[in-house]
């Protein structure tokens, strides 16, 4: 009888040079396509105005300028308090987001604890069936009396449904029994098997849902509209929403002839729209790179079994 060669699942999977070639080109194609309209951004927001109105959007302007940073750096103080709320905010909520979805997730993932059920019932049916603003709205501020309060940005989005199923899954497929059940023998308990073994083991989880917390506390602008007044408790993204609309205002005076004509005659209200978008953009993209291990084995976790 003839041998067969074995061939592990590995190299079954292993592509050809031309296929390698193709995809390494297709990949860094579509690499190119996302990281190229920020850079156009970056560029429209230090072109000259009068270029932009003249000659449209070019990667390759004639002019280059400052000025629409300028106008943002006149507001330097408010500018710098709203960037401290944010990232305040970001992070005291990005901290509680991942606890609290941590160890519900784990509360659930557990085979052995009676209500698992119930409990993942539960969080489903509060993803799905969203109370809306208006219930919110009066929870936050007559039965919390959070107005103007920083912690009126923070609870609301301190827990997600969402982060917590990506985490169970990760508890279940990643996190071994046997384990669990050493450390209690051990007699280690729930909190210290939690603290001590489960964490350890789930950081690309825990990394995951701290990125995807952390882009929602850093964009949200909606809850400030909402529960604040006070320039002292106003995040970045409102800061800036409120400028663009201020910008939005005197374009329309200055199309109109109205009194605000000559005193924002040289008001870059393009270039102003795309330094917003930098400004509000480019913090958190520089944070990708910190997670981005973890954020693919994260999400990668499960679908390949050793």
């Amino acid at each position: 009888m003839r041998n067969k060669k074995h061939i592990s699942a590995v190299e079954i999977r292993k592509f050809g040079a031309g296929a390698n070639l193709f995809f390494n080109i297709f990949l860094a194609v579509f690499a190119l396509s996302c990281v190229l309209p920020f850079f156009f951004i970056i560029i429209l927001s230090l072109t000259k105005e009068s270029d932009i109105t003249l000659y449209g959007y070019q990667f390759w302007p004639k002019h280059f300028v400052l000025s629409s940073y300028s106008y943002l750096a006149k507001m330097g103080h408010q500018v710098i308090v709203s960037f401290g709320v944010s990232v305040f905010v970001t992070v005291v909520g990005t901290l509680m987001n991942s606890l609290f979805s941590s160890t519900y997730a784990y509360a659930i993932s557990r085979s052995d604890f009676l209500y698992a059920r119930f409990f993942t019932i539960f969080a489903l049916i509060s993803m799905l069936f969203v109370p809306g603003m208006v219930p919110t709205y009066l929870v936050v501020t007559q039965m919390l009396h959070l107005q103007d309060n920083i912690w009126a940005l923070i609870l609301p989005m301190s827990f997600g449904v969402y982060n917590v199923l990506i985490m169970r899954t990760f508890f279940k497929t990643s996190i071994p029994e046997a384990i669990i059940d050493s450390a209690r023998i051990d007699g280690a308990g729930e909190l210290r098997i939690f603290r001590s073994i489960v964490i350890p083991l789930a950081i690309p989880g825990v990394a995951t849902i701290s990125l995807f917390s952390a882009l929602g506390y850093w964009n949200d602008w909606m809850n400030a509209l909402l529960y604040t007044n006070s320039d002292n408790v106003t995040p970045l993204q409102y800061l800036l929403v409120k400028i663009a609309n201020n910008i939005q205002y005197m374009a329309q005076q200055m199309s109109s002839g109205g009194s605000a004509a000559m005193a924002g005659a040289n008001l870059p209200t393009e270039g102003m729209r795309f330094a917003v978008v930098v400004v509000a953009t480019l913090p958190i993209a520089l944070t990708y790179p910190f997670f981005q291990k973890y954020f693919v084995k994260g999400m990668t976790i499960g679908g390949v079994k050793g």
